[in-house]
This record gives structure tokens, sequence and C-alpha cells, in this order.
């Protein structure tokens, strides 16, 4: 065999390993949980109830419940990809300073909850929050949903098939496939992916008013996917695009703020 073909079934057998490694382990790469022990006690927060809801296929996952003051709404929060709901708490006070109640879930496999991450355990684990909060006696119109990057696919799976009062999405994607064909363009991503995460069709079947909040420096998940969501979306639909805002900028008050005059709009003229 000639040096070139060598070279070449070498090339060939690397990449085809390469290609192994990332379909076995992408989860990996998808998901980035932490289990650190936060309470709300420990983070500073009061009035907060650390929850366990159940899942339909039998898992239990935490939640940290902040009770609505009476007649005002409550937040449900989906978080993304990495870290736990402990590592929120400045939201979650936040959110409570400004008169919501919030429900904060920790996905299964992450803080506190049992199973594993999947796109279909995922929204399985909002659905079950969203019920739980039906249970107490929350009514679908004082139920506002937020999701933050990751969260962003289970927040709109959840509101294509729940009714709520209004959607937030903070730096969202039109598909988690999408996003890693971007990244990882020289692998068959769209061949290979198991958590799709398709909102590009998903939010087709939103009913209730959306938001999306988006920096327009965003290199993590590009502002032209919140931009193709929000052409995707159904009326009433509000987009905010923070100049020089990189992925990070959903962490800092100025978005929450952003969403929280969205929501009362909504709220005034229901």
């Amino acid at each position: 065999m000639s040096a070139l073909k060598i070279m070449l079934v070498t090339a060939a057998a690397a990449y085809g390993a390469i290609v192994l490694l990332m379909f076995l382990f992408q989860r990996n790469l998808q998901y980035h949980p932490e289990n650190k022990g936060l309470t709300p006690e420990n983070v500073g927060l009061s009035g907060v109830e650390d929850i366990t809801i159940a899942t339909p296929d039998g898992e239990r996952i935490r939640a940290w419940h902040l009770p609505a003051p009476d007649g005002r709404p409550t937040i449900l929060f989906f978080q993304g990809n990495a870290g736990e709901i402990g590592d929120r708490s400045a939201r979650l006070r936040f959110y409570g300073d400004n008169g919501f109640g919030a429900l904060f879930v920790s996905y299964r496999g992450f803080g506190g909850s049992s199973g594993t991450m999947s796109e279909a355990g995922l929204v399985s684990d909002g659905v079950a929050a969203y019920d739980w909060l039906a249970a107490q006696g929350v009514s679908a119109d004082s139920i506002l949903v937020v999701g933050e990057s990751l969260g962003t696919g289970v927040a709109i799976q959840l509101a294509a098939q729940r009714p709520v009062a209004a959607l937030a999405l903070e730096a969202p994607y039109t598909a988690t496939v999408d996003v890693g064909a971007e990244i990882y363009w020289w692998l068959p991503v769209r061949l290979l992916m198991k958590d799709r995460f398709l909102s590009r069709d998903h939010i087709r079947n939103v009913r209730a008013p959306v938001l999306i909040v988006h920096g327009d420096a965003d290199r993590l998940i590009p502002v032209a996917h919140g931009q193709r969501l929000f052409e995707l979306a159904n009326e009433p639909k509000e987009i905010e695009l923070i100049p020089g805002g990189r992925h990070d900028v959903i962490l800092e008050p100025e978005v929450w703020s952003r969403e929280v005059a969205f929501f009362e709009r909504v709220l005034a003229r229901q």
C-alpha cells in the first residue's frame, strides 16, 4: 500500500473513531448538570419551598417554589444546560421582589433530581411542573413561562402542550441540532444527534404572547436563531435585541427586567 493510501486510511479511521465517540458521549457535551447540595436557605432565599414533584415516568424532580402573593401570577422557569437552580438564586429573588411567585425546575439528573437527561425527559419534567402548579390551584392565565438558553426548548414544547399566559425566551435556538451542526460543521450532526429540540416546529403551536430576548453578539447561539424563531411565532409577539450582548447577558437583571415589563403588559391586557 502506498504512503498516500496509508494516510487516507488512517485519516478515515481517525474520523470514524471521532464520529463514534461523539455519538456515544453526545449528552455529556449537551448537558452539564451540577449537584452542590444547595438549598434556598443556604443561598439566602426566604419563603421558598424546596419541593419534590413526581413525573409520569417515575422520576422525582426537585423544584424551588415561591408562592405568589394573592392575585399575582407565577413564573415557571427552565434553566440552561449547566449548573443547577441554586445558581439562579438572584433571578428567583428578583422575581419575588417584583411581586411574582416562581417555580424553578431542576431537570432530571440535575441538582437533587433523579434520572438521566434526555429531551423527552426534560419536557416531561416541564409538563409535570406545570401540572403540579395547576394542582395547587394556579390557573393557566396565571402561569408565565421563562426559558433560558437550553431551557427555551423545554419552555416552547410546554407552551405548545399546555395553555399559559405568556412565554419569554432568552437566547433561544431554532433547534439544538441546528446549533450543533453549526459548531461541529465537520461532523454529520444531523444524522447523529438524539436530543434535537426542534423549537422551530413547536413554536407554531404556541398561542400565548411571546417575547424573545437575544444578545446581538451572542456567539454560542447566534442572534439569527432568535430572529428566525420570532418570524415563526404567532402574534402577539415581541423581540428585544441587546446591543453588544453575548450569551451570558441572559444572566443579567436587565434581561429579567425586560421580561417582567413584558409580563405586566400582557397581564394588563387580560
